[in-house]
């Protein structure tokens, strides 16, 4: 069947009055041949589009059986209007009513965002097939409505796995990971599939959650979804944002010779984000060589490895090729990668350059990688530059200002501080509490600098200060610049330090694991050099590989020495 539809496909273009009218079921099969072979001389919606019309030309009315395809043409916004010509269409013909094609009308209205057409036409089926139902819960997760998209799972007769891995799938998207997991272990009546273990890989990544990721990785083995492209993809991106970069390279390569350009896109911005910059370059050339042709966002990735391995040269030779070789125009990540790589190599003067010559409007993100490099080179003055640009977009944007006012502290400009402080409390800027999070048998702990809230929070104390003495023993000097409060004496801001939330993460997870197991930290702010310098000597003096996951990329910490190689 498939051949003769491929035949009638290609017969197509020369049928005209001159033969016999085909009936409505070859008509119905050349539109569908289009959905399976494809037409490489027409865009995807004229082919089939075509053949619909010369039916209509050649007198021969459609079934019920044709609008379900064509329908399938329209996915997308602006196809909108061609849509609800087919519905009216559905009207004339009298098969508004025809299971058929109100779950594809409903379908066809959810991809191009209607709900309220979706919903309306929902609403006036008597007894909803599980089709329809489907239809309308992956409506709602697709414009991000995910308690609506409950409500509607909550209220579904029966379910099927695209009714499980869709919610599943939503409740990932919007951040809710917790959610998503908890769905899954709930998953009943249905297998899960490669659609579902990718969602649920995401919402393992997403919190940072290996145990849970390998638990998934387990059951993708049992069933042989390892070779499946999607779902490798899935594993590699789990483990990259779970702090296992060596994991993510097994997967990779025991995936094969991949064409697949978002495996390798996955693999290459997950050595960026770990440090491994060269082996990213490196990658980057295999990939060439394999004939995969990069995208936008592969290069994301391969000029972020370039930023964070203070590769210049290397960063501005891709920049160029991106556009040259490739054809790709720069978007505004591309502009913050390359704003990025000057501000941290201390080119704060051409980072500025660059941004007044983009022909793109700076963003939050632009004018932050300014910032934050300005920071860390102390130019006070191109910080004061960035910050302004800074508030203009985001008024309450406590980063901004907490930055400003960090270069203050180095600079021991304490009025100007106070400054800062009284702009921050007279507009409501309220500064995000740093945290950081170890998980220890299944269960995530949180801790917050100066933290009292813990269960056990005085054995973490006793522990953290034997550690903290170990490290004094070995020639640790506390970096007191790094102490945001104006404290005259130097043993009070040293004992500040002390109190840093990953410094009791780490010590809650040495007291709490045993002798050699790995230390995961998830903290939501940068890293400071202090804690840095002490996580360096903490790997070294307990034998302990670190992995601090902070805001901006991973810092694996052996015997003495970070991925970083102290450049952050």
């Amino acid at each position: 069947m498939r051949s003769q539809s491929k035949l009638i496909s290609q017969a197509h273009p020369t049928l005209n009055l001159v033969h016999p009218t085909p009936e409505v079921f070859i008509w119905n099969t050349i539109i569908r041949s289009h959905f399976r072979h494809g037409d490489r001389s027409l865009p995807s919606v004229s082919a089939p589009l075509s053949a619909f019309l010369r039916m209509r030309f050649h007198g021969v009315n459609p079934d019920f059986y044709t609008f379900p395809f064509i329908l399938q043409l329209f996915q997308i916004p602006s196809y909108l209007h061609l849509g609800k010509s087919i519905h009216a269409q559905i009207h004339h013909f009298g098969f508004v009513r025809n299971r058929f094609c109100q779950t594809s009308l409903i379908n066809m209205y959810s991809n191009c965002g209607d709900m309220y057409l979706a919903r309306k036409l929902f609403d006036e089926i008597n007894l909803p097939d599980l089709p329809s139902w489907n239809s309308i819960l992956t409506g709602y997760i697709r414009i991000g409505l995910v308690d609506n998209a409950r409500k509607v799972f909550d209220e579904m007769p029966e379910r099927n796995v695209v009714s499980w891995s869709s919610m599943i799938d939503g409740y990932s998207r919007c951040g809710d990971c917790e959610k998503a997991l908890q769905l899954f272990n709930s998953m009943e009546g249905s297998k899960p599939n490669e659609f579902t273990m990718s969602s649920v890989l995401s919402a393992c990544g997403q919190l940072g959650n290996l145990d849970k990721g390998m638990n998934a990785h387990d059951y993708i083995k049992e069933n042989d979804m390892e070779n499946n492209v999607i779902v490798a993809t899935g594993l590699i991106d789990m483990y990259v944002k779970c702090g296992s970069i060596d994991r993510a390279r097994d997967v990779f390569n025991k995936l094969g010779p991949t064409e697949d350009v978002m495996a390798w896109t996955a693999f290459i911005s997950g050595l960026a984000i770990h440090g491994c910059s060269h082996e990213c370059l490196e990658q980057f050339n295999n990939m060439l060589v394999r004939e995969v042709r990069p995208n936008s966002v592969t290069f994301v990735g391969l000029l972020s490895a370039c930023a964070h391995g203070g590769l210049v040269s290397e960063g501005e030779a891709y920049f160029d090729r991106m556009m040259n070789e490739f054809g790709i125009s720069p978007r505004i990540q591309h502009y913050g990668c390359m704003v990025d790589l000057y501000s941290r190599a201390g080119l704060v003067r051409r980072a500025w350059d660059l941004v007044l010559s983009m022909p793109i409007e700076p963003d939050v993100l632009i004018w932050g990688s300014l910032l934050s490099g300005s920071r860390t080179h102390f130019d006070v003055e191109m910080c004061e530059k960035a910050i302004g640009k800074l508030i203009e977009l985001e008024p309450m944007n406590s980063g901004a200002y907490v930055l400003l006012s960090n270069v203050y502290v180095k600079a021991g400009r304490w009025k100007d501080v106070k400054i800062v402080r009284d702009l921050m409390k007279a507009k409501g800027v309220k500064k995000v509490q740093g945290y950081s999070m170890v998980d220890i048998d299944g269960v995530r702990h949180r801790f917050v600098v100066g933290d009292e809230s813990h269960p056990e929070i005085r054995d973490v104390y006793v522990k953290l200060d034997e550690i903290m003495m170990k490290l004094k023993m070995e020639g640790y000097v506390g970096d007191v610049k790094e102490v945001l409060l104006d404290l005259d004496e130097e043993e009070g801001k040293e004992m500040a330090l002390w109190r840093h939330s990953e410094k009791l993460a780490v010590a809650f997870a040495i007291l709490k694991t045993g002798e050699g197991e790995s230390i995961r930290v998830m903290k939501n702010l940068r890293i400071c050099s202090d804690c840095h310098v002490a996580m360096k000597m903490i790997s070294r003096v307990f034998n302990r590989e670190i992995i601090v996951r902070d805001c901006n990329r991973f810092h694996r910490f052996c015997n003495g020495i970070c991925s970083c190689n102290d450049f952050w």
